[in-house]
């Protein structure tokens, strides 16, 4: 099974993903993050805060997630390496890891008929009880975009409702 380019999402194993499906799960979860920093830079103030996306897959051995993973652990190293290479612009840059995160990508895997089941599953096995919010997110990304987290620099902060460290 292969996720969609649109999800950023590549199922398969070492034996079933080719160079070609390699290179477009790269682009997409690694290159484009380098790539949209690198271009930004011009145009950022002094003092910013820059915010990246990882996942807890990067700490996880999921079956079939191989290539996800990787590719979002490399974002996390990016999140240290550009935080130092722009300590001179004072320029912040962390990453927010989050886990199971209730968005329309369901949709795109799930039958709507078991959509909700499939919810209940995850919701059962997380530590917290319950799948993560948009909001869970977002509340994060204000935080590291505010004052408040002046001090935090290459940092990684899972919203995973404790999967990676408290799974069940």
């Amino acid at each position: 099974m292969q996720g969609g380019a649109a999800t950023g999402v590549t199922f398969g194993s070492v034996a079933d993903i080719g160079e070609d499906l390699y290179d477009k799960t790269m682009d997409l979860n690694l290159k484009s993050v380098y790539f949209t920093v690198h271009k930004a830079l011009p145009y950022m103030n002094d003092g910013a805060s820059v915010i990246l996306i990882g996942s807890n897959a990067a700490h996880r051995a999921y079956p079939t997630f191989t290539l996800y993973g990787a590719a979002k652990a490399a974002v996390i190293y990016f999140a240290k390496g550009f935080s130092n290479d722009l300590l001179d612009r004072k320029i912040r840059v962390n990453v927010i890891s989050p886990g199971t995160t209730d968005t329309p990508v369901f949709e795109k895997f799930v039958p709507a008929e078991q959509l909700e089941a499939v919810k209940k599953h995850f919701a059962d096995s997380m530590p917290v009880g319950r799948i993560g919010q948009p909001a869970d997110i977002g509340k994060t990304a204000v935080f590291l975009a505010s004052d408040d987290s002046s001090f935090m620099l290459g940092v990684e902060l899972l919203v995973d409702g404790g999967m990676t460290y408290l799974s069940k």
